[in-house]
């Protein structure tokens, strides 16, 4: 860490753009998007529709844009959507589902954060004229607030037959799911092909400046473009952000490993301490969750006490901070980070 450089560990969003990506930033060629003449545009949605094995691909500034994109084409007002307790659909996109949608969120609970097909079952509506119809099923891979856990294909795939079964669709919010693909060895196309819709970020772990792409067949990029600029999605001569996520789409996936290593590396070295709540072999990718509350320490304590020392983190409650590494810091920066907490977690706050 050089002494004007804070270890930002709050999330791989805060990434800066590569000198790759600046350049082709520099370089692009443009085109007003909304009369859909913005060639490099054209080519990020052609290059992701390619990777993920879809019809097509629709380019928005941001995952929560696409999320509810999502949903709002695939959903009535008044139908019902399940989601996980803990889900970021419900979470933190500011009851938009409701908002933007008339949809009524159904949570349910799930071991692990992760959605069982008995669990959905349970939670699909009967076809009663006077309850609210379920119009929609979401998932998320890799899980944020499980701790960036993956949702196993073997999970996946029940919930998919019964989806089909009903006739409910299902959206995958694969924010960082290029991280899923790169620790279990699957594609991404593998780990979505049964989805109706799906939403990736390029300005999470593949460390674009700015955009998400939401995914499906050609019926629903249709009608998801519609409701893009309904949502005030539609922008011009955006080919200078599609730039940088070709290269981050194309060049970046290949060195997530490194960010999963340098998360496995930070909670093997803090469960050394018996002052730290953490068992390191459920860290699966980049995120690291872990509690604190003891020595006089709580999460917020903790969290400023290492901002004081240039390190940055994200406290989730009184109990737990998040960290999640990404190609902006090293894994000599984590170590340090990891090394820090140690230190004041050995000491009364």
């Amino acid at each position: 860490m050089t002494e004007d450089r804070k270890i930002d560990l709050r999330s791989d969003t805060v990434t800066r753009p590569t000198p790759e990506m600046r350049r082709a930033m520099a370089d692009a060629e443009v085109g007003d998007d909304v009369f859909l003449e913005d060639p490099t545009v054209t080519r990020l949605e052609e290059v992701a529709a390619e990777t993920f094995q879809t019809e097509g691909a629709l380019f928005v500034p941001t995952g929560t844009m696409g999320n509810q994109i999502a949903v709002n084409v695939q959903t009535e007002p008044g139908e019902e959507a399940i989601v996980e307790t803990r889900s970021h659909i419900l979470n933190y996109e500011l009851g938009a589902l409701s908002a933007l949608s008339g949809v009524v969120p159904r949570p349910v609970a799930a071991e692990g954060a992760i959605l069982d097909a008995k669990d959905v079952e349970a939670a699909i509506r009967p076809d009663i004229y006077y309850l609210p119809r379920t119009g929609l099923i979401c998932l998320e891979n890799t899980h944020n607030m499980a701790g960036g856990k993956i949702f196993p294909s073997e999970k996946m795939e029940p919930i998919f037959d019964l989806a089909r079964e009903r006739g409910i669709p299902v959206h995958l919010d694969g924010a960082r799911i290029f991280n899923a693909a790169a620790a279990t060895g699957e594609s991404v196309a593998e780990l979505s092909s049964r989805a109706d819709s799906v939403m990736f970020c390029l300005s999470k772990g593949l460390g674009a400046p700015v955009g998400s792409l939401i995914l499906g067949d050609a019926n629903f990029i249709t009608a998801a473009r519609t409701v893009r600029k309904r949502f005030g999605g539609g922008m011009r001569q955006v080919g200078v952000l599609a730039a940088a996520g070709l290269v981050a789409l194309t060049g970046m996936p290949d060195r997530l490993p490194e960010d999963h290593e340098s998360a496995r590396a930070i909670a093997e070295r803090i469960a050394d301490s018996s002052t730290i709540d953490i068992d390191p072999t459920t860290v699966q990718t980049n995120i690291v969750i872990f509690g604190v509350n003891q020595n006089g320490w709580d999460a917020p304590k903790l969290t400023l006490a290492l901002e004081e020392k240039g390190v940055l983190a994200v406290p989730l409650d009184r109990t737990y901070i998040r960290l999640v590494t990404h190609y902006d810091v090293s894994r000599a920066d984590c170590l340090f980070a990891a090394d820090l907490i140690l230190k004041f977690m050995k000491n009364k706050s």
